[in-house]
């Protein structure tokens, strides 16, 4: 049953639960354990999603509000009704007296920029909110670089996936920078690889622009939800082809989907959650194709079930990592 008890009483609410877990996810590092448990709380009422995206819109309105304001604004409101809504105004405000006792809003009215970096180890997924109310999911392996500008939103995918969830702000778009490849959004929520060779960009809702990082501003193509495209180690955008996000985002629930997918890519995505690379043996190999299901804390069970599904094997070379050739 949900949890409705008054804060007065000292106990725990849902409300001051969402707080402790904002703080929490502004720290440098989080663990997978962590994030585990973040994701689990998240998911157990509809409330506690609720009350969380409030302090994101709280973290995101802070930026307009004059410090000596929102020192006020931490200070206890006195006593009121039970009948009058204090006490989610209340909560909002002690996260931003530890974000102020953290130092995270110094540059109020001195600057509108953000800069920061945020990345996974293996095996790690990680949740990040960012200042303006947006949120990126971070996938094994992967790190990304943040700089909000008084007119842009930057972040550069230096590697791996990150799916992101941007909150709408027609003034100051939301770029994303992969490779060769960049994308720009003023609210959407869409999902980001860099490979060795290329980048791959998918929408699940909303519409992105797509273009070659050095190509001129109207030379793009328009993704809308359902649409992915690929951007080459020259910048060439392909054409936009239809994809199933569920499919290609299911690396969120610890999950590899694999659809028709080439063992080059296939070889390239389980990388990610392996301590060697797996390698294919040649070309032929790297272009048969595998559609299957596996979980992506036990990618060995991906690697003893490949010789049944494709007329390949595996072999372990000298330095530990794995390659699959042909049988």
């Amino acid at each position: 049953m949900m949890d409705t008890r008054d804060c007065a009483c000292g106990q725990t609410t849902v409300r001051d639960e969402a707080a402790r877990w904002f703080v929490r996810l502004q720290e440098p590092a989080v663990d997978v354990e962590m994030h585990r448990q973040f994701q689990s709380w998240l998911d157990e009422h509809p409330q506690h999603r609720t009350e969380f995206e409030c302090l994101q819109g709280v973290w995101k309105a802070a930026d307009l509000v004059p410090s000596a304001r929102l020192l006020a604004l931490c200070e206890a409101p006195p006593a009121r009704s039970r009948r009058r809504p204090v006490m989610r105004y209340a909560v909002a405000a002690s996260v931003l007296a530890v974000a102020l006792g953290l130092g995270l809003f110094s540059g109020l009215n001195q600057s509108s920029t953000y800069t920061a970096e945020f990345s996974t180890a293996l095996g790690e997924r990680r949740h990040v909110a960012l200042p303006d109310g947006s949120v990126v999911d971070l996938d094994s392996r992967s790190r990304i670089q943040v700089h909000f500008e008084k007119h842009r939103r930057g972040i550069e995918l230096i590697e791996g996936e990150a799916l992101f969830s941007v909150e709408h702000d027609a003034s100051r778009p939301f770029v994303v920078e992969a490779g060769r490849g960049k994308v720009t959004v003023t609210g959407t929520r869409f999902d980001v690889r860099r490979g060795a060779s290329d980048t791959r960009v998918v929408v699940e809702q909303g519409t992105v622009k797509v273009q070659g990082r050095s190509a001129a501003d109207d030379d793009f193509i328009s993704l809308t939800a359902g649409l992915g495209t690929q951007v080459d180690a020259q910048g060439k955008v392909a054409a936009a082809y239809a994809v199933n996000p569920a499919e290609l985002t299911a690396w969120r629930n610890g999950k590899l989907v694999f659809n028709n997918a080439s063992l080059s890519d296939v070889a390239e995505q389980v990388s990610r959650y392996r301590d060697k690379p797996l390698k294919v043996g040649n070309p032929a190999v790297g272009n048969l194709r595998l559609t299957s299901v596996f979980k992506s804390d036990n990618t060995d069970a991906l690697l003893k079930a490949l010789p049944s599904i494709l007329p390949v094997a595996v072999r372990t070379l000298d330095d530990g990592s794995q390659e699959i050739i042909s049988k």
